[in-house]
């Protein structure tokens, strides 16, 4: 019984071990099997894709400690305050927004937006220099191919729902003849191109005759968007979205760039791929 029991820990420790083995070595920095199942898991992709992103990931990390890329909780800052200002939120408004929406505390949030931002400034480094400002002719030819990117509701036609009481409003939308004297409510068209990007996209994502998710505004109130309808497409001339192509273009050619670069430190000898992850 008691060698019994020697072998059946000894096979535990054993297939613990191999549970969280070591799958890949990056510039010799591990990867294991279970860093890869658990972003397979997140990402719901399979082991080779799930494996190439924590690859990346990781020549991005040391990529980042070579160049002493650096970013200070003032730049940090400063970007939640004007995420915060363009969706019309005190600071503290947009971490419940964050928080209620997403799940992550102020301290999460804030480790994400520097990874955010320390990414930002690695492409910097290493795409800007290697690219040119598309011409006239790139333009116009993406403009062509991508028409339908530039397509947009011209207005929505909504009645927004207000309360302090945010059981009140959740009671609200899930019972539309619900009354309460705690809710007020304001018939209104919203124009696309005189609301921000964020609630243009809350809004599309809205179907007509429902109710958006509840978010916070600027009075500490929360709301809710009830879509009556969505005023139909209007199709933008090249000249009024030339900056917003210009961009997606830059973005493009930056992307390729980045992909070439880590591609050549990919086929280094610095990444040793150890087993399989299945």
């Amino acid at each position: 019984m008691y060698k019994l029991l020697l072998i059946l820990m000894f096979y535990v420790a054993l297939n613990a071990k191999m549970i969280d083995a070591v799958a890949v070595v990056v510039d010799d920095e591990p990867i294991t099997t279970f860093d890869i199942k658990e972003e397979m898991r997140v990402s719901r992709l399979d082991s080779k894709k799930a494996t190439d992103i924590l690859i990346r990931k990781k020549l991005e990390e040391n990529e980042i400690k070579k160049r002493k890329i650096s970013v200070s909780s003032d730049e940090v800052y400063k970007d939640i305050e004007q995420t915060a200002s363009r969706n019309n939120m005190s600071i503290s408004q947009f971490y419940d927004a964050v928080r209620n929406s997403n799940g992550l505390t102020s301290s999460q949030l804030k480790e994400k937006i520097k990874e955010k931002i320390q990414s930002q400034k690695l492409y910097s480094s290493i795409a800007y220099a290697s690219m040119a400002e598309p011409t006239d002719s790139e333009i116009r030819d993406y403009y062509e191919l991508h028409k339908k990117l530039f397509q947009h509701p011209s207005a929505f036609k909504t009645i927004i729902y207000l309360s302090r009481n945010k059981r009140a409003l959740e009671a609200k939308i899930h019972n539309p003849m619900l009354y309460s004297p705690d809710i007020k409510q304001d018939e209104k068209t919203l124009p696309y191109n005189k609301i921000s990007p964020e609630l243009a996209k809350l809004l599309e994502k809205t179907p007509v005759c429902e109710c958006s998710p509840i978010v916070p505004n600027a009075k500490g109130e929360y709301m809710s968007f009830y879509m009556k309808k969505i005023v139909p497409s209007k199709k933008g001339d090249i000249d009024s979205v030339k900056e917003q192509i210009k961009n997606l273009i830059m973005a493009d050619k930056r992307e390729q760039v980045l992909k070439d670069y880590f591609a050549r430190l990919r086929n280094s000898d610095n990444i040793k791929f150890i087993r399989e992850v299945k």
